[in-house]
């Protein structure tokens, strides 16, 4: 292929599962790719075990404690830092061409963004980023002359769908999601639904969070304010079906009716790939897709009613300002209480509601207004929490 060099990653996330997948793509391909800083959270071992085997320049981990644990597992040479700091920079080393953004949450916000100002091109999976701080990182992005290549495999698809028209010849985007673990599971059952129920996703292997946000439709609520902010079409050019097999990751509609849809099995290093190494496509050796043996492929309209937390989303979008970042922050600590055996299944999106109706939105100027945004929301909605009791 004449490939000169290889090009120089970060990841932030290393240990989750886009981390793990990236690394997986990465050692497919060793000649295209090296790997110059990892960042995780609190599984040290795997971190350690990680910066065995790809011999980064620089790791860092959750906090000072665990920091202490993994320094005596890394390889002699490799740096270490920790914390908020070590994140930002892993995502700013000078030597990194393209950050993987797969930090889960809100903490990725602010190693994304000093990454971008340090004109890095990113491979984004934390959709938080864009959901919370939408407007100042495309923003900064075009005025860096960077690139935000989407990761998620909805984004991704209408990245590549994309590429079959011009901009100003989209009608509209459709985003398809499985509809999770209960799509036929009545309302008045939600009450009831467990914890290890709701982390059975039936499709897909994620993390625990974005598991729990598949099965109350928040993920797919999540992606389309990424959406809009990738893609920049209004909230309501940007719709949602449900497509229980997998198959049809996105679609695009453009004004002469025609609709580019992409398809693949349900693998992550697919799109991962694509980001990777984009503008080419890598040869990976995985499965193919058969569309006799997927078949039938079908479609629905979402439900509303029975998950409530998709149309909070579009709401927290069309509000705009913090509005979006106040929803995330909700999502946040609705999702841990509901891990935690604090609060039922069905009361996620009551207390995202709450918190949003009881939190100012207000305009978002500079980043300061998004962190501000996210520390009231969740005192909010620990508020809020603390009034609900498990029955």
């Amino acid at each position: 292929m004449g490939i000169e060099r290889r090009k120089k990653l970060t990841i932030l996330g290393s240990t989750g599962s886009i981390g793990r997948n990236t690394l997986n793509v990465v050692s497919r391909f060793p000649e295209r790719f090296e790997v110059v800083a990892l960042a995780a959270g609190e599984n040290i071992e795997l971190l350690a075990k990680q910066a065995q085997k790809f011999r980064p320049h620089l790791v860092s981990c959750k906090n000072e404690a665990l920091a202490r644990k993994l320094a005596p597992l890394l390889p002699e040479g490799v740096q270490l830092k920790y914390g908020k700091e070590g994140a930002i920079a892993c995502a700013t080393h000078p030597e990194a061409e393209l950050v993987v953004s797969a930090l889960v949450g809100a903490v990725g916000l602010l190693p994304t963004y000093e990454a971008i100002r340090a004109g890095k091109d990113i491979a984004l999976a934390n959709k938080e980023t864009l959901v919370m701080a939408g407007p100042l990182v495309t923003e900064e992005a075009k005025r860096r002359g960077i690139k935000l290549l989407p990761v998620d495999s909805e984004h991704s698809a209408i990245f590549q769908a994309l590429q079959a028209g011009k901009k100003e010849e989209v009608f509209r985007l459709i985003l398809t999601a499985s509809g999770g673990p209960f799509r036929t599971r009545p309302k008045e059952e939600f009450a009831t639904i467990t914890r290890e129920e709701a982390l059975r996703h039936p499709n897909w292997q994620m993390g625990a969070k974005i598991t729990i946000d598949s099965a109350t439709l928040m993920n797919k609520g999540l992606e389309v304010i990424e959406a809009h902010f990738l893609f920049g079409l209004s909230p309501e050019r940007i719709i949602v079906k449900i497509h229980p097999q997998s198959i049809v990751h996105s679609l695009v509609e453009f004004q002469d009716g025609s609709v580019i849809a992409h398809l693949g099995i349900p693998d992550m290093r697919i799109p991962i790939a694509y980001a990777l190494s984009y503008p080419e496509r890598l040869p990976l050796d995985l499965p193919r897709l058969d569309l006799v043996a997927v078949s039938p492929l079908t479609f629905e309209e979402p439900d509303l009613e029975r998950f409530p937390c998709l149309k909070l989303a579009y709401e927290a979008l069309r509000l705009g300002g913090t509005a979006p970042a106040i929803l995330n922050a909700a999502n946040e600590v609705a999702v841990e209480a509901f891990l935690e055996g604090k609060i039922r299944f069905d009361l996620i999106p009551f207390l995202i509601e709450k918190t949003l109706q009881e939190t100012e939105s207000k305009p978002l100027e500079k980043l300061e207004d998004v962190i501000d945004a996210d520390i009231f929301a969740r005192i909010k909605a620990q508020e809020i929490l603390s009034g609900l009791e498990m029955n």
